[in-house]
């Protein structure tokens, strides 16, 4: 449900500035982004009176840049130049750091605030409270690298750039790029810091590393291209790091001083080329590094953000660069450690930069511009061709004009259901194999009974990756989990190492991060305890979650798998490609020196069922709701006490969604994983994919004879009675008998049935018989020698990973039958209330097995069915069917009925498939309540659990019409251009 809020909030309820003491960072791609802290001398006693704000005349949205600029006094002029860092978090408006941060604003007129952590609304509401207090309105600037969330907790996470370049699709750097600057924008941020146009070619750089797009100039150019455009189109300002490139260092920038010792043919053809390209497609603005490079540079040792030799030379003259120059965050050791604020800021403009990120000592530095414009060591002329580029994009790109945050509308612009159906799209198609010995993948129960997950992480959070686990669980029913990180004990290694020798295979999650300040390889305790577990006798699988390079240090993996981050979204966006539920095509763009080279990548199709969200597959969730609406009017006119609606379109469970009641006493709720008597839905399910089966193989033929296999219908009258006969209906055998009032044994049942006599001559007419089906699946046992059930369950749905699929249900256990709403109070049979046995009576006197009826089954395993059969019969990488037979059974047969081979098509005039599927629709109804139709035009299919018969079967007669709104509702949820 989507909530509005309105914000009348008192002066007190501000959002926080927190300056912490001793930031020494502003970039860093940990995906548990930390507080930064910032060195802040004391600008005033919070005692003293309060801060004294001066009147604002607004800015006109049409001023002459040249007239406003002259205006200005030399010290605002300066200030202008000056991005100062905030946190979008609630705080009270009296805490001392966030009082600094208004005078900043109010007194000495900043030109500028740069994001860091923070929330949605608490940016907003803090953005709105800073703009007030600007005399000329803030330019707002933020990193967004991942998306908002690089940032803003709440938005939208993106998966790292090197993975965005494995999808081998640059137009998922530009839809990156839109949806960013997009919830950027509605935040009221102007300037983006990214892309990063670093060519990581230094596998032990600390800083780089997936930031960057790969080791490739020419794939870094590109997919950066593709972002800025994404960026751009939006009106919001990208901006590309690290000039003039930060890829070739293993030396942390905001550590130390990195220096590079390449000439200038060398960064000539590699580290400038994203930034020529770039710049001649007409980027607009470039971070600078803070990295000497002494072999270029007439400044020996001097970082480019201060080395005229690398701003004003190589990037203005030589590239022609004429935009926006930012330096990167000056509070940076690179810089403190040899430099003083203002001289530092002296020295960036001197060399060519125009706006001064993060100084950690705003008001010394502005000063120090002050007096070096005094004694002619900076001309006032080199300041105002800076702060003419600032305001001339203030007033360009609207900021002059609006420059507030419209909170009302965040929660519909922010995190949107289609945000996040690309974000996670792209996710998924960037996963990268590299390797896959022993065939591992993709892994299902039948190859592996039993999973252990075991995550390892260079913390001590005890549950770093746990989420990987439990999203593997959605797809493989034995998963074990342990985590290893530094504080697991001796006991525990143990533990986890008899874990490892019990289990079939092995995943073990990489959760090393690339984060500033640390180390990227795995430390040698946590790469003892790996090594020994993949030298277990068991296959494994390595998931690298954030460095990718951390492959090297397990060699010794049977596959190994790049994830890029450790974010949630990604790790749990990682698991379908493991199982195909999910293409996997990803690529490496950064070569892994001495195993994997450029362009290294295995792919597999997507044959498994992924579960998603409806906008994944261009549905629509606001109007799939409705379907809830349809549900609890049935309920309310007792048309059923509950049930299920499943949505599969495009190999994705996209709705799986549990209504009202077990019963009448309202005491169970339906879940969305309860299992219901399917009735007829077995009739299709079972007993015709049996046949399918058989036929495919070339055991049964659709021409043969049933008295080949049955010797009673060896007479005259049922001689020539077919196979196909049976599955359409026309085989001359009376709808159905009751028996049961006489006969209590199977073998007296098949008995009866054998013998029956017919009808009508077999072929002449059409009367759905559940005799048939019954008949059908005696054939199937006397072709293959198991029962079908036993044979259904070996043939598919053990393979398939249909764990809820079952006759006789109670044999299974409670945690089965706790999940099955009952169907009927039965007094005619005296069998009470039946639950978890089957709601048809012959088929219950059959030992619960019959070809008409018996089967129980949830939304989850009916989805993986009907996947395997619009797959073309595979499913899991595993061929069931021929995709020859499947087409030959769910197509029109019969000259007489709307019916394919065993399963209903959809029928002229009123239809339970409703009347916006095709007329190519296939199904099935069953008398409990239940239907299933599969249109495979649309590769959807839509099913319907729910037990109208409880307490009586005479109840639930409007059922047909409830299926027909309920397929109505799915169809008209289809998003159209």
């Amino acid at each position: 449900m989507t909530r509005s809020y309105s914000f009348a909030l008192p002066s007190f309820f501000l959002i926080l500035l927190l300056f912490v003491a001793g930031c020494k960072s502003t970039e860093t791609i940990s995906d548990d982004q930390q507080s930064v802290d910032y060195v802040v001398p004391p600008l005033f006693d919070p005692s003293d009176s309060e801060m004294q704000i001066p009147e604002i005349v607004p800015v006109s949205p049409d001023v002459n840049v040249d007239s406003l600029l002259n205006s200005m006094s030399l010290r605002d002029k300066i200030a202008q130049l000056f991005i100062v860092p905030a946190y979008g978090s609630f705080t009270n408006e009296n805490e001392p750091r966030y009082l600094r941060l208004k005078r900043l604003v109010a007194e000495h007129n900043v030109g500028g605030i740069i994001f860091m952590q923070g929330d949605v609304y608490g940016q907003g509401v803090m953005t709105n409270e800073l703009q007030q207090l600007a005399k000329i309105p803030l330019w707002i600037t933020q990193d967004m690298e991942f998306g908002a969330a690089m940032r803003v907790r709440g938005t939208t996470r993106f998966t790292p750039a090197m993975g965005i370049a494995a999808t081998q699709d640059p137009e998922n750097a530009y839809l990156k790029g839109v949806i960013t600057a997009r919830e950027a924008k509605a935040l009221g941020v102007h300037q983006i810091f990214a892309p990063v146009l670093d060519v990581n070619n230094n596998p032990d750089n600390p800083v780089i590393n997936v930031r960057s797009y790969g080791g490739v100039p020419e794939i870094v150019a590109e997919y950066g291209n593709y972002f800025i455009r994404g960026i751009e189109s939006e009106g919001i300002l990208a901006t590309a790091k690290h000039f003039p490139g930060h890829g070739d260092t293993d030396t942390d920038s905001h550590l130390a001083l990195p220096t590079i010792g390449h000439d200038f043919e060398r960064i000539q053809n590699l580290e400038l080329v994203p930034f020529k390209v770039n710049i001649e497609s007409g980027l607009k603005s470039i971070m600078s590094a803070h990295i000497a490079y002494p072999n270029i540079s007439e400044n020996i040792g001097r970082p480019s953000t201060l080395d005229e030799s690398v701003l004003n030379r190589i990037l203005i003259d030589s590239l022609g660069f004429d935009g926006l120059v930012v330096t990167d965050g000056l509070e940076m050791q690179g810089i403190t450690n040899h430099y003083a604020p203002g001289e530092a800021v002296v020295l960036a403009l001197r060399a060519g930069a125009d706006l001064m990120l993060i100084s950690p000592d705003e008001l010394t530095a502005i000063d120090d511009v002050y007096d070096a414009i005094q004694i002619g060591r900076l001309s006032e002329e080199r300041v105002d061709r800076s702060v003419r580029k600032l305001l001339e994009l203030k007033k360009n790109r609207g900021v002059l004009k609006d420059h507030t945050v419209d909170l009302a509308s965040l929660n519909n612009q922010i995190n949107t259901l289609n945000y996040q159906a690309i974000a996670n799209s792209i996710a998924r198609q960037s996963l990268t194999v590299l390797s896959n010995d022993k065939d591992i993948l993709p892994i299902t129960d039948a190859k592996f009974p039993s999973v252990l997950v075991v995550t390892v992480a260079d913390d001590k959070d005890g549950d770093t990756g746990s989420n990987l686990a439990r999203e593997m669980r959605k797809y493989h029913q034995r998963v074990v989990y342990h985590n290893i990180d530094q504080r697991t004990t001796d006991e525990e290694k143990i533990e986890i190492m008899e874990a490892a020798r019990q289990a079939d295979l092995l995943v073990i999650g990489s959760f090393i991060m690339v984060r500033s300040h640390q180390p990227i390889q795995l430390p040698d305790e946590l790469k003892k305890i790996v090594t020994a577990l993949t030298d277990v006798q068991k296959p494994s699988v390595l998931m690298a979650f954030g460095n990718p390079y951390v492959v090297r240090d397990i060699p010794g993996a049977d596959a190994h798998v790049l994830a890029w981050s450790s974010s949630s979204n990604q790790v749990e966006q990682s698991v379908p490609g493991l199982f195909a539920a999910e293409h996997v095509n990803g690529r490496l763009t950064s070569e892994i020196p001495g195993m994997y080279p450029i362009g290294s990548g295995l792919s597999f199709n997507h044959t498994a069922l992924r579960f998603d969200i409806p906008e994944a597959v261009e549905m629509r969730t606001d109007s799939l709701i409705k379907i809830d609406m349809i549900m609890q009017h049935a309920i309310n006119d007792s048309m059923f006490p509950g049930g299920v609606v499943g949505v599969m379109k495009d190999g994705a469970l996209v709705w799986n969604e549990g209504y009202g009641y077990h019963d009448y006493s309202k005491t169970t709720p339906v879940s969305d994983n309860d299992v219901y008597d399917l009735a007829s839905l077995t009739k299709v399910m079972g007993t015709t994919t049996a046949v399918m089966k058989l036929v495919d193989e070339g055991r049964l033929a659709l021409d043969d004879k049933v008295a080949n296999y049955i010797p009673e219908f060896d007479t005259e009258e049922k001689r020539e009675i077919t196979i196909e006969q049976m599955l359409l209906h026309t085989s001359g055998l009376p709808a159905f008998k009751i028996y049961v009032d006489k006969l209590k044994t199977r073998g007296e049942i098949m008995e009866a049935i054998k013998n029956e006599p017919l009808e009508y001559e077999p072929g002449t007419d059409y009367v759905y018989s559940d005799l048939g089906f019954i008949l059908l699946a005696e054939i199937v046992e006397e072709i293959s020698g198991d029962r079908i059930d036993i044979y259904l369950r070996n043939n598919f749905f053990a393979p398939m990973g249909m764990y809820s699929t079952h006759y006789n249900p109670k044999s299974v256990g409670g945690w089965m039958t706790r999940r099955i709403p009952p169907t009927e109070i039965d007094d005619v049979y005296n069998r009470g209330t039946v639950q978890a046995v089957v709601h048809d009576e012959r088929a219950y006197f059959m030992e619960g097995v019959a070809g008409h009826a018996g089967l129980f089954s949830n939304a989850r395993d009916i989805a993986i069915f009907t996947q395997m059969l619009l797959n073309g019969g595979t499913y899991a990488g595993r061929d069931y069917l021929s995709p020859e037979i499947i087409e030959q059974f769910t197509s029109h047969q019969s000259p007489i009925n709307q019916r394919a081979y065993g399963f209903d098509m959809k029928s002229d005039g009123f239809s339970t498939a409703g009347s916006l599927t095709s007329e190519n629709s296939f199904g099935h109804t069953g008398f409990t309540g239940t239907s299933l139709w599969v249109d495979p035009n649309e590769n959807i299919s839509i099913i319907l659990l729910t037990n109208r018969t409880y307490p009586d079967r005479d109840l639930g007669r409007g059922i047909s019409r409830v299926r027909a709104d309920v397929a109505d509702a799915i169809m008209k949820s289809l998003q159209t251009e």
